[in-house]
């Protein structure tokens, strides 16, 4: 303010602002009790001027009274709104079997919105045994409830205790200097994922970029594979590269997206020894490789920021794949990766799984 004091405004009660029903007094009639009442008026006259019981009129001048003794009727909307909350024990409060389950999977490194879809599936005819995902939320988020942590870590997979905002960083990259094929020559959008075959790949990297791991990500599919790297070169990049897709039918090893780091400086003899023509994204838009981006903020879950990548080896990242592999999708109608890649790998002819 200009005199220099500070006025803080308070937050709003979400019930005071929420539309009710018309049996309740609304803020408009509060204001209308407190003008007629200043007047002088009693509860028998202002309840035949707003057409409202005597008996709820007086209830109200006695029980929403501010403590000055005064009848405020922005405070007494306020405190009859709080009144009228009612906190209710969480579900999985009183369903061990329930909570059991729930517990069980985030054990498994699943989310919320996983879970409560698994049992959606499970028992589509019996709302008891389903929870939704905003309760296993509330029930991590406040841990007084003792109901999925105790009080200390978080089990969500990101390890958060607490709400936050989204942010959506985009991290520098390094051009590529050599002749590549462009993204936009690949022959379908970012987001046509149709067709089985194509792969987007990428690095994680460990603390000072002195590690790292490779990824790629099936667009159809989002089956994950893991690159074990023993050195952070080129050359180690195309021995993991081949290695993998060789063992691929070459109907599901068409095409490889990757960004524009130096670590593909050897993307033509991939393509040589493969089979596998190497697509490249346009500088700082990871988002034409929506899938790979998904993915690797999963997998920091499992290979934290700022840590040495270096320590896990092939049997730690065929783990992790497993993990992520046999965890439903929404996208994929709830299910796996590996059940509808298993399916591609076993059938020559598999009908469109879009």
């Amino acid at each position: 303010m200009k005199d220099g004091t500070v006025k803080v405004v308070p937050p709003l009660e979400p019930l005071a602002v929420r539309v009710i029903s018309p049996r309740f007094l609304s803020e408009a009639e509060r204001v209308q009790i407190a003008d007629l009442a200043s007047q002088g008026r009693g509860p028998t006259d202002i309840a035949a001027l707003l057409g409202r019981s005597p008996s709820t009129i007086s209830r109200e001048l006695r029980r929403n009274r501010h403590h000055s003794g005064e009848y405020r009727p922005f405070h007494a909307h306020s405190q009859a709104a709080a009144r009228r909350r009612r906190t209710r024990p969480l579900k999985l409060a009183g369903d061990s079997e329930l909570r059991t389950f729930v517990t069980a999977k985030l054990a498994q490194r699943w989310s919320p919105q996983q879970i409560s879809r698994a049992l959606r599936r499970d028992h589509p005819d019996d709302p008891q045994h389903r929870v939704a995902t905003e309760t296993i939320y509330q029930a991590i988020y406040r841990p007084a409830t003792d109901i999925l942590r105790k009080p200390a870590p978080s089990p969500l997979r990101t390890g958060r205790d607490h709400r936050r905002g989204h942010s959506r960083p985009i991290r520098a990259r390094r051009r590529f200097a050599q002749p590549m094929l462009s993204v936009h020559d690949r022959g379908f959008e970012p987001t046509d994922r149709s067709e089985a075959g194509h792969w987007e790949g990428d690095l994680i990297c460990g603390i000072e970029n002195r590690s790292a791991i490779g990824t790629l990500v099936e667009r159809h599919t989002r089956y994950v594979k893991l690159l074990h790297l023993p050195a952070f070169n080129s050359s180690e990049m195309h021995t993991a590269l081949v290695q993998v897709l060789r063992d691929l039918p070459p109907a599901l090893r068409r095409t490889l997206t990757w960004d524009q780091g130096t670590e593909m400086a050897k993307h033509l003899k991939v393509t040589l020894d493969t089979g596998t023509r190497v697509y490249f994204c346009d500088a700082g838009s990871p988002w034409q490789r929506g899938s790979n981006e998904n993915t690797n903020g999963l997998l920091r879950q499992y290979f934290p920021k700022s840590t040495d990548l270096s320590g896990h080896g092939p049997e730690h990242l065929a783990f992790v794949e497993q993990q992520l592999n046999h965890r439903p999708r929404m996208v994929l109608g709830d299910r796996t990766p590996h059940e509808l890649f298993h399916a591609l790998l076993t059938s020559a002819e598999h009908p469109s799984l879009r």
